[in-house]
């Protein structure tokens, strides 16, 4: 018979054990941070009928979705964790109390072309907070706080979280008698740092057949700069002449007062009129985190303020203001960029009790002890040479092992070994727990990112 060669499908993350083992350190720290602030965990079913999945869908969103038959069931994987939030509060609306503030870290899927850095499966790691016909405005200051607080919690210095609100451009959009084409505008506009300044001019003028005036216009007022006060001092000058602008500006005003009580300082946060995010349900607050020694990854953090999550499955009113963060491909580029934090353990146990013994008794009831003081224990069952089991240890980075032979059993004691100074002692296994428990408090290791 054949074998059939082991292969992972392309676009597909599977990573070793060590890796591993960082990807879930990350995942612990957003769990963390994200239940800080009270939002609560959710989960999903990954597969759900077209009918729900596609109603917000068109377009290459469409395209890339993975959709397939069982028997009668026309099906689809998930490919966001929004449009399942919004039919998860549709459904449960009398049930929940508002405003809902949910997160939800899973993996999504997109049949897009595989790439560096891009995966058809990955995880994503969103907050949301919903209200019922209405949601203040203090709680799109405090996004920005969740940000901030999850990447300096995961190691990050060098980071900036740009605001914008779609209100704003919507409003200056109009002032040009422009307002039918405020989305195109938008998603257009959304591309200028990956082409730049005359070439989105082009894409203005050619492809959407604005005059040069207007696409300079533009151009003009995206480009403000400089400080928060100052940008928002600058657009004082548009007051006045579209109530949606004048809306925008005090929001923004707002969101940008209410950040520092929320304790961000402003060197992480920018006021930014070339974020737009190209997705046409942002209605308010928009915002977009960039690392600034790698601006070349883009936005490893986005997400804005919605007016109605769920209009597509209920009349009920449901605005929200949400992030997401694309996990998985962060993971990929800090782990290529060296950028994961070496000195933290990997390691799959705190400690690997050897049995000196064929009787496995004693070693089986010192491996329950130390596991009930909380120390991740690892009982070695197998028949092979000292050396042979040492090995193991030391390929799996256990730092401590404990051995239980004839003369320990009869003295009630345990030798236990620190395999990173080779220091080895004969203790009371109470007291072996406690010289473990010390050693892994004083190892310590520091965050998970390095930059």
């Amino acid at each position: 018979m054949d074998k059939i060669k082991p292969r992972t499908l392309s676009g597909f993350m599977e990573l070793l054990p060590a890796p591993q083992m960082q990807m879930e350190q990350f995942l612990d720290v957003l769990r963390r941070t994200y239940s800080l602030y009270g939002f609560t965990p959710l989960d999903t079913p990954a597969v759900e009928s077209a009918e729900i999945l596609l109603a917000k869908a068109g377009g290459e969103t469409e395209k890339q979705i993975y959709r397939f038959s069982k028997g009668d069931s026309d099906l689809c994987l998930r490919f966001d964790l929004t449009v399942p939030l919004a039919k998860y509060v549709a459904l449960h609306a009398a049930e929940l109390s508002f405003p809902f503030r949910r997160f939800q870290i899973g993996k999504v899927y997109r049949g897009e072309r595989a790439q560096r850095g891009r995966f058809r499966e990955f995880y994503q790691a969103d907050i949301d907070i919903i209200g019922d016909g209405k949601l203040d405005i203090a709680n799109e200051a405090e996004i920005p706080a969740v940000i901030y607080t999850t990447f300096t919690e995961l190691g990050l210095r060098r980071f900036r979280i740009r605001v914008n609100n779609r209100k704003i451009l919507n409003g200056f959009y109009a002032m040009l008698g422009l307002s039918e084409r405020a989305a195109d505008i938008m998603r257009t506009v959304d591309k200028l740092e990956k082409l730049g300044a005359q070439k989105v001019l082009a894409l203005l003028t050619d492809d959407l057949g604005l005059s040069a005036q207007a696409g300079e216009e533009i151009l003009k007022f995206i480009s403000i700069a400089g400080d928060n006060a100052s940008v928002l001092a600058a657009l004082e000058q548009y007051r006045g002449k579209n109530e949606v602008f004048d809306t925008g500006l005090d929001e923004l005003g707002t969101v940008v007062k209410y950040l520092g009580a929320f304790g961000v300082p402003e060197e992480f946060f920018a006021v930014d009129l070339t974020i737009a995010r190209g997705l046409d349900y942002y209605t308010g607050t928009v915002y977009e985190t960039t690392m600034l020694d790698h601006p070349e990854l883009g936005s490893i953090c986005s997400g804005g303020r919605y007016d109605n999550l769920a209009g597509y499955y209920t009349d009920r009113v449901l605005p929200g203001v949400g992030i997401s963060i694309g996990v998985t491909r962060l993971f990929y580029v800090l782990q290529e960029q060296g950028m994961l934090n070496p000195s933290l353990s990997t390691a799959p146990a705190d400690v690997l009790v050897l049995p000196m013994t064929e009787d496995l008794s004693a070693a089986a009831a010192a491996a329950t002890y130390l596991r009930q003081q909380a120390l991740r224990t690892q009982l070695y069952c197998e028949q092979k040479k000292f050396k042979a089991k040492m090995q193991y240890a030391d390929r799996l980075g256990i730092p401590y092992v404990v051995f239980l032979g004839e003369d320990e059993i009869a003295a009630g004691k345990v030798s236990v070994k620190d395999l990173s100074s080779g220091e080895q002692q004969l203790l009371p296994l109470p007291q072996a727990a406690a010289f473990i428990q010390a050693g892994l408090a004083a190892r310590g290791g520091g965050s998970l990112i390095q930059e």
